[in-house]
C-alpha cells in the first residue's frame, strides 16, 4: 500500500487500503494529500470509504500530520475557535495512526466539508466550491496582477451541479464591476455579509496570512441563495506561519485583504458591522482567559503520546513553552486590534 503511494507522493489516485478503528474494520481508499507536506517524513493522508460508504455520518475524513506546528493543534484550536464564534467549520480530533503495526504519530482527524457535513449539522442541501490555491481572490486580477483568462480559476467544485458555479462568477463579477449604489444594494441577496464579516474576524483574530485568498470553502444556501464561507487549513496561525515560523502579532492588518472584503467594508454600514463584530470577539473568545484552558487541556490531553511519534523530538515541555507562545501572541494580538479598532472608529466618525 505505502509501496504504491511511495511510487509517486504526487498521485491523486486512491490505492485500496482495510482501515481497523476500535473493533471495527472498513475498506477505504487511501491517497496522499496537501502539497508542501508531501514531501516531508510524516505525511498527511485522504481516506475515503468504500465498504460501508460511510461511517458516522462521512464518506470520506482527511489525516493530517501537522508536522511544521510544534503544538500539532494550532489547526484544530483555529476551527474551534471558529465554531466559537459561530462560523460553520469542520470538526477535528487528535488519534493515534498505526500503519502495518508501526506507530506513524499523533495525526489530526478532520472533516471533509461536504454536503455529508451539510446533513449532520442539519443545515440546508447546497453546493460547496473549494478554494484550492491562491487565485481565489474575489478578483478579476491574478495574485500576479495579471488579467484571469477564467473567473473561476483557483475554484474546484466539491459538490453541486457545474451550473451552480455561474452563482460564484457572479458574486465575482457584481464585486469587481458594479457602481456603489448598485453593489450595496445588490450584495446581500448573494452574499451572507454578516456571516462573512464573522468569518473575516476570524481569519484576521486567529492571523491567517493565507486564509483571505486560499484556504476556504464556499456554501450555496439553497435556502436564502446566499454565499456563506468555512475556514480549511489553519496550522499557520496563533503566532507562527504554515512553516512554525514565529509572526510577529501585527504582520496581518484588521481589515485583512482580498477584493471583496475591500469592496464591503468600504460601506460605512458594513464597516461597522465588522467592528461591532470583531469588538465582540476581542472581549469574550478571542482572549487569553477564554482560550488559555482549552489549549491546557488539549496538550494535556496530548503529552502521554508525545514520545510515540517517531516523528517527532520534542517532550511534553515543548508543549508548555508553546502554550505560552500561542497566550502571549493572543494577548499582543488582541492589544494591536483593539488599538486599530479605535483607529477604524474615528475614520468612521471624522472619515
Amino acid at each position: 500500500m505505502l509501496n504504491q503511494l511511495n511510487k509517486d507522493i504526487w498521485m491523486d489516485e486512491h490505492v485500496p487500503a482495510v482501515l481497523k478503528i476500535g473493533n471495527n474494520q472498513y475498506s477505504i481508499g487511501l491517497a496522499y494529500r496537501g502539497n508542501v507536506i508531501r514531501k516531508k517524513k510524516k505525511k498527511s493522508y485522504h481516506i475515503v470509504f468504500q465498504k460501508p460508504y460511510s461511517v458516522n455520518g462521512a464518506h470520506e475524513i482527511h489525516l493530517n500530520a501537522e508536522y511544521n506546528d510544534i503544538s500539532l493543534s494550532r489547526n484544530k484550536l483555529s476551527l474551534d475557535f471558529f465554531d466559537q464564534i459561530g462560523v460553520i467549520a469542520p470538526h477535528s480530533k487528535h488519534v493515534l495512526l498505526y500503519i502495518n503495526g508501526f506507530c506513524k504519530g499523533i495525526y489530526l482527524e478532520l472533516e471533509s466539508f461536504d454536503q455529508h457535513l451539510l446533513q449532520k449539522r442539519n443545515l440546508p442541501e447546497g453546493s460547496i466550491i473549494y478554494a484550492t490555491n491562491y487565485y481565489a481572490n474575489f478578483s478579476l486580477l491574478s495574485p500576479k496582477r495579471k488579467l484571469k483568462t477564467d473567473l473561476l480559476e483557483g475554484y474546484t467544485l466539491k459538490y453541486g451541479e457545474e451550473d451552480n458555479l455561474a452563482s460564484l462568477e457572479e458574486l465575482i463579477i457584481m464585486t469587481n464591476t458594479l457602481k456603489n449604489d448598485e453593489f450595496e444594494e445588490k450584495i446581500e441577496k448573494v452574499l451572507n455579509v454578516e456571516q462573512y464579516l464573522t468569518w473575516l474576524a476570524g481569519v484576521v483574530c486567529t492571523q491567517n496570512f493565507d486564509g483571505f485568498i486560499h484556504n476556504y470553502a464556499l456554501y450555496l444556501n439553497s435556502e436564502t441563495n446566499t454565499f456563506e464561507i468555512t475556514p480549511w487549513d489553519y496550522d499557520g496561525t496563533w503566532g507562527r506561519d504554515l512553516h512554525g515560523k514565529l509572526l510577529e502579532y501585527d504582520f496581518v492588518p484588521i481589515t485583512g485583504y482580498n477584493t471583496l472584503t475591500g469592496r464591503l467594508l468600504h460601506f460605512g454600514h458594513f464597516k461597522k458591522k465588522y467592528m461591532d463584530i470583531l469588538s465582540s470577539i476581542l472581549d469574550n473568545e478571542f482572549t487569553v482567559e477564554t482560550q488559555a484552558d482549552i489549549v491546557s487541556d488539549l496538550f494535556e490531553w496530548l503529552k502521554p503520546y508525545i514520545h510515540l511519534d517517531p516523528f517527532l523530538n520534542r517532550t511534553s515541555e515543548a508543549l508548555d513553552e508553546e502554550k505560552d507562545v500561542i497566550c502571549h501572541f493572543i494577548q499582543k494580538r488582541n492589544s494591536f486590534l483593539k488599538e486599530q479598532l479605535i483607529k477604524l472608529q474615528n475614520e468612521q466618525v471624522y472619515g
